[in-house]
């Protein structure tokens, strides 16, 4: 008994702090509070879902309590009660009512699972986009087939339209997640998985990945940038003919640094070097992302910081660190990268 006070404080300490965390995530990423259509309907099933459970929860306490008093042993009642063998009306109900609630949650579920399921339509709309999303550990890579781009750790997406969203794996299984937009979806190797999110409001939304997946799962992060259709399209544009030759001395001292250490991985288009590689998350525009690594700050402390040891940042990373450049190959390096818009 001694032990089991400091036990049950322990217990009760970590509840009530796991519920004061619940409430540390911006309002664009609570998944109760979606920005978008699709997120919506999700809402709705959680909420009929919640509905159905506290009015059986309800009925069950009340018919407890209510037998409870009523046939609780009275003083001086010795007498054995009244044995029931069976009700077949009680037995009925019990069965049919679990039945008819059951039938009202599974239709709509079905239904929204099954319109929430749809491949996106072939023939390219005003109307909607296609996104390919890639997990990798542990980062995220996005295609737009129909623009013919494709960037990392941030998907941009235009306002009021439906993005489809095709989702694999490149290693493990991963999941993606966009909490303030729409559930999840798990990205697993040689399996292409769909799910529809959209946004009814300009923001950054956080995404996530929700299927532990190595050393860095909880800093496999990454964003998405809803936007009005007209700029959209203007970042589109200018992703389709990116402009990354650099302008000054330093920078291109960079890009030779770049090219001698980081082609064979990482790809950045618009150059006259065929910068293609395809291990690590394409650097197209790496200036005007606001994360590095989906996880830091974009400034030039954090890139420093990454740079050196990336392995300290992000557990299991792939890359390598670059703490044997010189400070002069090393500023080169950052000033290239920055240039990068």
């Amino acid at each position: 008994m001694s032990r089991g006070k400091p036990i049950g404080r322990l217990f009760l300490f970590f509840a009530m702090f796991a519920l004061l965390l619940t409430g540390c995530e911006k309002p664009l990423s609570n998944v109760l509070d979606p920005q978008g259509k699709i997120g919506k309907e999700q809402l709705e099933l959680i909420n009929l879902s919640v509905y159905i459970m506290i009015f059986v929860c309800v009925i069950v306490f009340a018919i407890f309590f209510y037998v409870l008093l009523r046939f609780r042993r009275k003083p001086g009642d010795n007498a054995i009660p009244k044995q029931v063998e069976g009700s077949l009306m009680l037995e009925t109900l019990w069965i049919v009512i679990p039945i008819i609630l059951l039938v009202i949650l599974a239709i709509p579920t079905v239904m929204t699972t099954f319109s929430q399921a749809k491949e996106a339509p072939k023939t390219a709309s005003e109307d909607f986009i296609r996104v390919k999303a890639t997990g990798h550990q542990f980062w995220w890579e996005f295609e737009y087939p129909d623009y013919k781009i494709r960037t990392s750790q941030e998907l941009h997406i235009p306002v009021g339209k439906k993005v489809y969203v095709e989702v694999t794996s490149d290693d493990v299984v991963h999941a993606f997640w966009v909490p303030g937009l729409a559930g999840k979806v798990d990205a697993s190797p040689g399996r292409i998985n769909r799910i529809p999110i959209d946004a009814d409001k300009p923001g950054i939304y956080k995404g996530r990945c929700a299927e532990l997946c190595g050393a860095s799962h909880a800093l496999m992060n990454f964003q998405v940038v809803a936007e009005k259709p007209s700029e959209f399209e203007k970042w589109a544009k200018k992703r389709q003919k990116p402009k990354s030759e650099p302008q000054t001395v330093e920078a291109k001292d960079g890009k030779k640094v770049f090219a001698q250490n980081c082609m064979s991985c990482h790809a950045i288009d618009g150059t006259k070097l065929k910068m293609k590689g395809d291990k690590a998350p394409n650097l197209t525009g790496f200036a005007k992302r606001n994360k590095i690594g989906g996880l830091l700050d974009n400034n030039e402390k954090n890139l420093d910081r990454w740079l050196k040891n990336p392995e300290k940042v992000k557990p299991g990373t792939y890359m390598p660190g670059f703490s044997h450049l010189n400070k002069k190959d090393l500023s080169s390096l950052k000033t290239y990268l920055k240039s990068l818009k």
